[in-house]
């Protein structure tokens, strides 16, 4: 009896289907670890790599008053009130958005041309090649590069891969999205834990090189993809063979789903229905119009929370504490990479929909913590230990939920382009933040 149950078909084809959807998930996980991972090292480094370079310009200590030294680094009385770099951290940050932006910006018009195993590959090299300019730079222009490098990795990788997304169940977004917040506490933590345990910033960037190898068998080993699915190849249109439907007709941007296509994985019938035909110059601009709902607020979110990362987190130092300034600008980039983990996994718990309102608060911690840093009125870094993490919470909630209601309001032939066009919402908050640190760097390190 125990021998027929076993092969029972139904009973196999459930069993297949768990696997095939346990395997999906766990590769959306690792591709968002992967994906998110040199962008959080290299901010994570940001303090690092500066200083490193800075070190390399500096003059010997002259004498100031009552026979103390003031250090003199690349020819800047570093007198200030604050432990200054003389370049603001938001130089990375602007180097690590930057062509992440250009890439969210334009790649949704052209990119459904390009087949995704080819993508991939592009992922993989560019990561590649930002841990070895970084760990072997002796300027600060090659870091800079570096960064660059991991900036189009990262660009990429987030817009494609929340694209593919609507090829399988819509769980996949949960491990997409859990993935994007472990790279978080990973990164943070790894290069945090084996900097501090000795090793230098070069060899730990080396030992990270198993990340982009990770990504790619992840991509081309793991995941189960659709019978239909169009791995090496696109139709000569870019857009896979459908059938043909009057060319005026618009489905809107939101629309109803029955409950049985919840969990249902997407069938060659559904995948045609989504690729009914190519989206015109002027569908691609009223799908924009729709998104904007969901993409100022997160930009917003992304503008205050990158704001406090890079315009005032290194200006949140206290040197009566036990650790270093670096320790404690490291620390703060964990913990809120911690936040952001716990929230972005949230989802297979419950749902957000009023993104605006974690815009909000968002701000509201960016202005308290800029007075923090004008009146120093904080007693310890722990305090703040409590805002970072509060600070990754709401970052981190704000995104996977935009995405998971783009993906469940979203036309099923819109999804691909919808979810890969909104994905620049958070980029171009975290560029006009950056733009933003650096006069408020040079306003509080010249007090």
């Amino acid at each position: 009896m125990d021998r027929a149950l076993s092969s029972d078909p139904v009973n196999t084809a459930d069993t297949e289907d768990r696997q095939r959807r346990w395997r999906n998930w766990i590769g959306f996980w690792l591709l968002g670890l992967c994906n998110n991972f040199a962008y959080v090292v290299m901010l994570s480094a940001a303090h690092d790599i500066l200083q490193k370079q800075e070190s390399q310009n500096s003059t010997t200590p002259t004498p100031g008053p009552n026979g103390t030294n003031i250090e003199i680094r690349n020819g800047n009385n570093n007198d200030s009130r604050y432990d200054c770099n003389p370049v603001s951290t938001a130089a990375v940050l602007l180097a690590d958005i930057l062509p992440t932006l250009i890439i969210k910006f334009t790649a949704p018009f052209y990119i459904h041309k390009v087949p995704y195993g080819y993508r991939v590959l592009v992922c993989f090299i560019t990561a590649v090649v930002s841990f070895l300019m970084v760990s072997f730079s002796s300027t600060i222009l090659m870091s800079i590069f570096g960064v660059v490098f991991a900036s189009i990795s990262s660009g990429l990788g987030e817009l494609s891969f929340l694209a593919l997304s609507v090829f399988f169940r819509r769980d996949v977004l949960s491990g997409w999205g859990s993935g994007t917040g472990a790279a978080g506490v990973a990164g943070a933590f790894l290069y945090s834990a084996l900097t501090q345990a000795g090793l230098t910033p070069q060899v730990t960037l080396w030992i990270m090189l198993v990340v982009p190898v990770i990504l790619a068998v992840s991509y081309f080993f793991l995941l189960v993809f659709p019978s239909s699915f169009p791995q090496w190849s696109r139709h000569k249109d870019g857009h896979s063979p459908s059938r043909e439907v009057n060319s005026h007709e618009r489905r809107p941007l939101i629309e109803e789903e029955t409950d049985t296509d919840e969990n249902s994985e997407t069938t060659q019938e559904e995948q045609e229905d989504k690729n009914i035909r190519p989206l015109s110059f002027t569908d691609q601009m009223y799908i924009i119009k729709g998104l904007l709902k969901f993409i100022v607020p997160l930009g917003v979110v992304y503008f205050a929370e990158y704001f406090i990362n890079q315009g005032l987190m290194e200006l949140l130092y206290f040197p009566h504490s036990p650790l270093s300034h670096a320790e404690q600008y490291r620390w703060y980039q964990a913990l809120y990479q911690i936040g952001v983990f716990a929230s972005r996994t949230s989802l297979v718990c419950f749902k957000i929909r009023k993104i605006f309102l974690m815009s909000i608060l968002q701000c509201l911690n960016a202005v308290l913590l800029g007075f923090a840093v004008y009146y120093q009125f904080l007693p310890n870094p722990w305090v703040v230990f409590i805002f970072v993490l509060y600070e990754g919470l709401l970052g981190g909630a704000a995104y996977v939920n935009t995405f998971f209601f783009i993906r469940e309001e979203t036309a099923k032939h819109e999804r691909e382009f919808a979810m890969a066009a909104a994905s620049v919402g958070d980029s171009l908050g975290i560029a006009l933040s950056a733009v933003a640190a650096f006069p408020v760097h040079h306003y509080f390190c010249s007090l």
